[in-house]
């Protein structure tokens, strides 16, 4: 169902976390990957893992906040491959954290450069290439603080906010072009971006991602490279300027009135609220 056969992909953020996971599945699917990242070290290493599937896989460094290095990406994809068929503006950083008025002008800028100019780029430069080869997906990684508040996240809420709605206006200029535009939603994903926050321990960032929502374990880089590859196939040929939430629950509603594993919990009975007035 998820076959990616003969088509090219384009994965930025590709040396680790989500985009790490996406290169090496969208290979084992069929796809020719060429992955970028800043981290060349891990970057060429990632290429190797993903091209044991039988398939190509390149390595290209890249800043996503740099209108040149993105031109030149997808320039080294399209001539490699000769088409390009799926574009993954997955890059990102954490950015800008703490306080609102503690957060510098430097660092907001820098957070929307990755975060928001970013994937506008990888937009802009992906249309015409796919456009050549009859249609393609763009896919966007937003984020679960684009749709809902959080503090101390400002720089980065609004950036994948931004996101969330460049999908919206691109899905509808680029719909009759048979380009697809749709954007992944993460909540709490086990990523290295994060371990930087606990010491570099794994299990101490797991164990608190478990808590965040209601489904019992921590979100992993996989979920979303799976959320990914569907909206990167046919599968999903008729769904345009989605956000597709990967969250485990923790938007669904008051995390607190979840069930909690092994909770003990009255048993079902019948109950029905009709108008006040036959109470």
């Amino acid at each position: 169902m998820y076959d990616l056969n003969g088509k090219v992909a384009i994965i930025t953020g590709g040396a680790s976390g989500m985009g790490r996971a996406a290169s090496i599945l969208f290979a084992r699917h069929g796809a020719n990957v060429v992955l970028a990242d800043l981290n060349a070290q891990s970057g060429e290493e990632v290429a190797r893992l993903a091209s044991e599937s039988g398939n190509q896989a390149l390595f290209h460094r890249t800043d996503v906040s740099v209108e040149a290095d993105v031109a030149a990406l997808v320039a080294r994809a399209t001539k490699a491959f000769g088409r390009l068929d799926i574009m993954f503006n997955n890059a990102g950083i954490g950015g800008a954290v703490g306080p609102l008025e503690g957060i510098s002008v430097e660092d907001w800028d820098r957070t929307q450069a990755v975060c928001l100019r970013g994937v506008f780029l990888g937009m802009k430069y992906a249309v015409a290439p796919m456009r050549a080869a009859g249609g393609g997906s763009i896919i966007s990684t937003a984020s679960i603080a684009g749709i809902d508040g959080y503090p101390n996240l400002h720089a980065y809420s609004a950036a994948k906010a931004g996101v969330v709605n460049l999908t919206r206006s691109a899905a509808l200029e680029f719909a009759c072009d048979r380009i697809r535009v749709n954007c992944i939603a993460p909540g709490g994903i086990s990523t290295p971006i994060l371990y930087g926050f606990a010491g570099n321990n794994k299990a101490a960032v797991e164990a608190m991602l478990a808590q965040g929502q209601p489904y019992p374990r921590a979100g992993q880089p996989e979920d979303i490279a799976n959320a990914a590859l569907f909206l990167a196939s046919d599968a999903s040929q008729f769904i345009t300027g989605h956000t597709l939430v990967v969250d485990g629950g923790a938007t669904a509603g008051p995390i607190a009135l979840a069930p909690k594993p092994g909770q003990n919990r009255p048993p079902p009975e019948r109950t029905f609220a009709g108008p006040s007035f036959e109470q």
